[in-house]
């Protein structure tokens, strides 16, 4: 005679560890695309404060050595 309660109760197991696994995967997989989204927004944010200081700074006074804006000194004419 073959245990099918046993038989049953294993394959049920098996289903749920399975499943714990697909769930954890999928959650790390989710993890790593956020953390992906999150450096991309920053690298973007940056590059927009970047281009904002560039587009500000008058013409001929930008050091793209020190890449901001060499101004004259304040109350200083030549």
């Amino acid at each position: 005679m073959i245990p099918w309660p046993k038989i049953l109760g294993g394959v049920l197991v098996l289903a749920a560890i399975t499943w714990t696994v697909l769930e954890i995967r999928e959650d790390g997989a989710r993890s790593i695309t956020n953390a992906f989204e999150r450096q991309n927004n920053a690298a973007a944010h940056s590059a927009g404060d970047a281009r904002s200081d560039y587009d500000t700074c008058p013409d001929g006074l930008w050091d793209f050595g020190a890449s901001k804006c060499g101004r004259p000194a304040a109350g200083r004419r030549d």
